[in-house]
């Protein structure tokens, strides 16, 4: 997928990072970096099913802008897949200054259920188009599902502080609120960690991974708001997804030419 050499040196790379390209907003980001990846235990009830991870790829130009790539892909171990076969990659391509996105993918293999979809997002006109070959007006600096979660990490969030987020999903508008519950030491896989506890309200999924009630993050109490456990309520029981390894991700690295889209990037 990496291709091309280094644009610039890192000082250079720092002029070009802030400079044309966005949308008239800067977000200030010490929550992640490129290299940032999160692996995390995937669990149906008490039955271990597979694994998820959340990784950032970049900096790289995208139609002339600096940019991450974001992926989160989750797929089911050997076991669970006899009775239920789960391989989901989704993909977002995040603004690096304004932590807004311009490409959003959705490949996902839930049983015998499929689906390809993607948004390309025109933050400078407010539009978004998808596979349906749609036009649909969104607000400013609209995020997508993933980068939505990636956007909350750069806020500073406090309990009694709900943050409201415009997002958009298969060719629909919504208005994401996310709330704080509490603070609480939790441990996990990857060790002990002071967080806040927060409930996103979130779209319907499919299958039997359709959520059906109120879903809670863990993300770590410090600049970085890392998410280390995630638990749902779906149609048939529940899943979590708790944080067993983790890379800090970098948050000044080389710029790499990169001028092509993310097509054809999807699972068999």
């Amino acid at each position: 997928m990496k291709k091309g050499a280094f644009l610039l040196l890192f000082f250079l790379n720092l002029t070009i990072a802030y400079g044309e390209g966005s949308v008239g907003r800067e977000v200030e980001n010490y929550a992640f970096g490129a290299g940032e990846i999160l692996e995390f235990k995937l669990s149906y009830g008490p039955i271990n099913a597979g694994m998820v991870q959340m990784r950032v790829e970049g900096p790289f130009i995208y139609q002339g802008k600096i940019c991450y790539r974001l992926i989160s892909e989750a797929w089911s171990n050997r076991v669970f897949s006899l009775f239920f076969r789960v391989k989901d990659r989704v993909v977002s391509i995040l603004d690096k200054k304004g932590i807004y996105p311009w490409r959003f993918e959705k490949h996902l293999r839930e049983g015998s259920y499929r689906a390809d979809r993607f948004t390309d997002f025109d933050q400078e006109r407010h539009l978004a188009f998808n596979e349906e070959k749609d036009t649909i007006e969104v607000d400013p600096f609209v995020q997508d599902v993933l980068s939505a979660l990636y956007w909350v990490r750069t806020q500073p969030i406090e309990v009694d502080n709900p943050l409201q987020v415009s997002s958009h999903t298969d060719g629909k508008n919504y208005l994401l609120e996310v709330r704080v519950l509490n603070r609480e030491r939790i441990k996990v896989g990857a060790g002990v960690f002071d967080c806040l506890v927060i409930e996103p309200k979130l779209k319907e999924g499919t299958g039997i991974f359709k959520h059906k009630g109120k879903l809670l993050i863990w993300l770590t109490d410090d600049r970085r708001k890392m998410p280390v456990l995630m638990k749902s309520k779906v149609i048939i029981g529940s899943i979590s997804a708790e944080l067993v390894r983790f890379r800090p991700g970098r948050f000044f690295a080389p710029v790499e030419v990169e001028n092509v889209g993310i097509q054809g990037d999807r699972p068999q």
